[in-house]
């Protein structure tokens, strides 16, 4: 039986006011034996105070909803459960939805349209502390990023090294540390390294955050954004 390293499973809130699509979710991870699903919530409102009652370990979040939205949701959720890590799922591809939702704090960005594959397997790396985004999101993020590389509106970046640029723009990619190992024949230690220079110099707090930022849409005062 597949387990966490703690041993115990994920335990996991599903926020959606759809409830067709909530129960069809519930029920695909209710097939995984390392997920457990401690509550349901149908709007913002009720997934705080499920939230505050059982303390999940992650929140599988929909940004549609009525009474109170995803992205304000996310912010009263890094309040109430800090510990908790959050993924948006959604059918939103706004880049606009996407930089909020980072930057009140949420893991990730998944669009509803995944697979159930696609789905454990992000929630199993978003458990481990790995920030995920759908590819197309990511890709979105890519070419913008790749446009202001090139043109003089990459500032932000001018203190990066040719390498780090390498890395942001896989990080931008949506690419796990093996896999930017992998494809630039260097040591999964060495991009640790990078990344924590990337993540020093760029003044963010996280992977995410350095992406987002070099489509030169994060504000002024990037360094005080939420974690995530």
């Amino acid at each position: 039986m597949e387990t966490t390293v703690s041993g115990k499973p994920i335990r996991v809130l599903l926020v959606d006011d759809h409830t067709l699509f909530r129960r069809g979710i519930a029920n695909l991870l209710a097939s995984q034996p390392y997920i457990t699903v401690v509550g349901e919530a149908s709007d913002g409102w009720e997934a705080l105070e499920k939230a505050k009652e059982s303390t999940p370990d992650l929140i599988l979040l929909d940004l549609r909803m009525p009474g109170l939205d995803g992205q304000k949701v996310i912010q009263r959720l890094k309040d109430i459960v800090p510990s908790s890590r959050i993924i948006v799922l959604t059918i939103s591809e706004n880049e606009e939805d996407l930089l909020e939702a980072i930057r009140e704090g949420a893991n990730g960005y998944l669009l509803k349209d995944l697979t159930p594959e696609e789905l454990f397997q992000a929630i199993k790396r978003t458990f481990q502390g790995e920030p995920v985004i759908s590819p197309r999101m990511a890709s979105k993020m890519l070419t913008e990023f790749s446009r202001r590389l090139s043109g003089s509106e990459a500032q932000p970046l001018r203190h990066l090294t040719s390498r780090e640029q390498e890395i942001l723009l896989l990080l931008a990619e949506g690419a796990r540390n093996k896999e930017i190992s992998a494809r630039l024949h260097i040591s999964g230690s060495t991009v640790r390294n990078h990344i924590h220079h990337i993540i020093g110099k760029l003044h963010v707090q996280n992977r995410v955050q350095a992406a987002l930022l070099a489509r030169g849409q994060a504000p002024q005062g990037v360094g005080a954004m939420k974690g995530g």
